[in-house]
């Protein structure tokens, strides 16, 4: 896609969503961009909105400044002031071109990025065998990058364009945590030679650590954590206990949050709670002696779409619950947990009509939402 076509499609979904607003009844409409309230079964709260429109965003990270950082999938990274509008892409990057369900996807700050101003982005790249989730990284020089380079390729290219998955997260160890689909070959997912279906453990500079599970083992690739996922698009560590959760789609039905530890396998597809999207049954297994269970399930399907543990006082009984989006439900789901098991699930935001793309926790400790689709939007969950 040309800049110019992208430049028109921006233009013609703004202009749209206000033709939809004139011709609501009554001469006026509620906007996206109105404060709304809400009653959970803990706490009341307003949903305020940040900023946008964006078109297919995708990713978010908050600068020390107070501003955000957002992806958009067609491969532009903006820069929002909070109450204003996206800037204008900023410079620096490579074409990145959205691709099925890929483009320019995660984004996340170094740990030291005070220091350092690097960031990290997860792209698809185009190889000689095909499409493949990729991590770049770049450091941010006030309204541009500079420098930016592909550090990590995954071995898990493919002529779909499905399952790219592409969460990025640090952990408390420093080190940074991919995820990437299945590709939409399921068999990769069991493949010990393939990055794909898995959790991924990398130093800073891309390269596999000398300690994770599968280091020096005949026909496995190093960089592995975790296998046996299918489309993990929500990754998280609880800041309290270290502990990595995610969240991956499942078929028709099957959708999981998972407690990802090292070197387990999540059995995808051997086992699994989801169906063919036809109906037909995958496998008549859902459990199986060396696969791991999910810590909760969904069927029929939510679609995931991010994930955050809550930590913070400004939703006090909130503390150490998950929150995931989604977005063929279009709703926010919080869970709460005994140990490594989901023992509650309150469904937020029902009647919302979003796609949510991206749950993360500010550093203001509220909750902020992306939402997906054209003319998209940060949003913010403040106590009442």
């Amino acid at each position: 896609m040309t800049d110019e076509s992208r430049s028109r499609r921006r233009i013609w979904a703004v202009a749209l969503a206000a033709l939809l607003c004139l011709g609501a009844v009554g001469g006026g409409c509620t906007t996206a961009a109105e404060p709304r309230e809400y009653r959970s079964e803990k706490h009341a709260f307003r949903l305020v909105p940040v900023g946008g429109p964006f078109d297919q965003a995708w990713g978010m990270a908050f600068l020390p400044d107070g501003r955000l950082l957002v992806t958009e999938l067609d491969g532009n990274l903006r820069l929002l002031e909070p109450g204003g509008t996206p800037s204008e892409p900023l410079p620096g990057l490579p074409r990145i071109e959205a691709y099925g369900q890929g483009g320019l996807m995660d984004v996340i700050l170094d740990p030291d990025f005070a220091a350092n101003g690097r960031i990290y982005l997860s792209h698809i790249l185009d190889t000689a065998k095909g499409m493949t989730t990729a991590v770049g990284t770049a450091v941010l020089d006030g309204d541009r990058l500079r420098g930016f380079g592909t550090l990590f390729t995954g071995r898990a290219s493919g002529s779909t364009g499905r399952h790219f998955g592409s969460r990025l997260r640090f952990g408390p160890d420093g080190k940074l945590y991919v995820t990437i689909g299945d590709r939409g070959h399921r068999p990769n997912a069991q493949d010990l030679g393939s990055h794909a279906g898995a959790v991924l453990r990398l130093d800073p500079d891309g390269a596999a650590p000398p300690d994770n599970p599968f280091a020096g083992r005949s026909g496995a690739l190093p960089e592995i954590w975790s296998y046996g996922h299918r489309n993990p698009q929500g990754l998280a560590f609880d800041p309290q206990t270290g502990r990595l959760w995610s969240q991956e789609h499942g078929p028709r039905g099957g959708d999981e949050v998972n407690l990802v530890r090292r070197g387990r396998n999540y059995g995808w597809p051997t086992i699994t709670y989801g169906r063919n999207y036809s109906g037909t049954k995958i496998t008549d297994e859902t459990a199986r002696p060396g696969m791991e269970q999910p810590a909760t399930y969904w069927t029929p399907s939510i679609a995931p779409s991010g994930l955050t543990v809550y930590r913070g006082d400004r939703f006090p009984r909130w503390d150490g619950n998950l929150f995931v989006g989604a977005l063929r439900a279009q709703l926010l789901v919080r869970l709460e947990l005994d140990g490594d098991r989901v023992v509650h699930e309150e469904r937020l935001l029902t009647g919302f009509g979003n796609r949510i793309r991206d749950v993360r926790t500010g550093p203001d400790g509220l909750i902020y939402l992306l939402l997906d689709e054209h003319d998209a939007r940060i949003w913010r969950l403040e106590p009442l």
